[in-house]
């Protein structure tokens, strides 16, 4: 599942994204724009999904990100892999690291690199 997370309206980036995770041969949910946590975490268990990626471009990657990986623990879905990607200055993508984000994409990561992740990971 590609999600966008917040009042963050840039979904290009997420798109171009599904689009390559798609023509890899993945099953790709998008969730659209302006998507709470709350439903996001739900639409990643009500699809059962692998993993969930979480397109911040907004700056509040220190505030969605923790609260979408509290969510998943308090509905018992760790099991969810979390990555994500966007405008996140690395010292942050080492916190989120910490607390259970698995990889975070920065702008000029290939979506090879992104498909390639995916598989090994998942």
């Amino acid at each position: 599942m590609i999600a966008k997370a917040g009042l963050d309206g840039h979904d290009r980036g997420a798109k171009v994204v599904a689009r390559a995770l798609r023509d890899a041969g993945m099953e790709v949910i998008y969730t659209g724009l302006h998507q709470t946590p709350e439903s996001i975490v739900n639409a990643a268990i009500d699809e059962d999904v692998d993993c969930l990626g979480l397109s911040i471009l907004s700056g509040a990657h220190m505030t969605l990100f923790p609260r979408i990986l509290d969510l998943l623990k308090d509905k018992n879905a760790s099991d969810i892999i979390v990555f994500g990607g966007g405008i996140i200055p690395l010292e942050d993508i080492l916190q989120l690291k910490v607390i259970g984000v698995k990889e975070v994409f920065q702008p000029g990561s290939t979506t090879t690199e992104i498909v390639e992740w995916i598989r090994k990971t998942v």
